[in-house]
């Protein structure tokens, strides 16, 4: 009897042991995948940013589909302004209004979202912007100003207090998720690789995995072109060697 209980004991054990080493395997294969949501939001950020307005509407319905509130989106186009500019963000949000519009007259209703958090930080908007760069880069911003914040001291002011502090404090979206949005951007727009250089090792700070970035990629050449695709890869690979 003793014999068969211990038999029991044993295969239980064994069967523990399996599903705990199946389950591990799951997790560390969803790591590895950009979720339907992050997906979405690469071809919006990179039509917004490029002015493709009629490829964007197909990709605000995709996202919405997704899982992406209203504010959520509303809030990629706000962020991208400050990468690709007022013009380019304005007809982003134009052509979302002209989508919800054709949703909510097929009946479909969006989840409206969360918006942002009242602010509550007595530091000045410099401090917390850089306070911000510092948690997305990974390392403290100390010593001289060098490169163009030396050269052009004013825009490093404003990258700090309104991208970093306004924009960045905002948390209908997450960090990583306004990552996404930057690198989509960036890509699309091109020319820009050593801000993409910069805003890849980000992405990895923030808890992406190589394999998700290369992913980004992919999604880049299904949606944009190749010609971004190839350019972004180049960046990327040059980012991963050299972590």
């Amino acid at each position: 009897m003793r014999k068969i209980s211990k038999l029991v004991i044993l295969i239980f054990m064994a069967l523990v042991g399996l599903q705990v080493s199946v389950l591990a395997e799951y997790k560390s294969d969803q790591s590895t995948t950009l979720t339907e949501k992050q997906q979405s939001i690469i071809p919006i950020a990179a039509f917004t940013a490029q002015g493709e307005l009629e490829q964007l509407k197909p990709a605000l319905n995709a996202g919405l589909e997704a899982g992406l509130t209203v504010n959520e989106i509303k809030e990629i186009m706000v962020h991208l302004y400050a990468y690709c500019g007022f013009p380019r963000s304005i007809r982003g949000l134009q052509t979302f209004m002209e989508v919800m519009d054709e949703r909510k007259a097929k009946g479909i209703t969006d989840e409206t979202g969360v918006e942002a958090s009242l602010l509550n930080d007595e530091r000045s908007k410099y401090d917390r912007g850089k306070a911000n760069l510092e948690t997305l880069i990974g390392r403290p911003l100390d010593g001289p100003q060098s490169g163009y914040a030396a050269f052009a001291p004013i825009i490093e002011i404003f990258l700090k207090e309104h991208l970093f502090a306004d924009i960045f404090d905002r948390d209908v979206l997450t960090y990583a998720e306004r990552e996404l949005v930057t690198v989509s951007v960036i890509s699309a727009i091109g020319s820009a690789e050593p801000m993409l250089r910069s805003h890849l090792s980000i992405c990895l700070n923030v808890g992406y995995t190589p394999d998700q970035l290369q992913e980004f990629v992919s999604i880049i050449q299904a949606t944009v072109g190749k010609d971004e695709a190839k350019a972004a890869q180049v960046v990327l690979n040059e980012v991963l060697k050299n972590r």
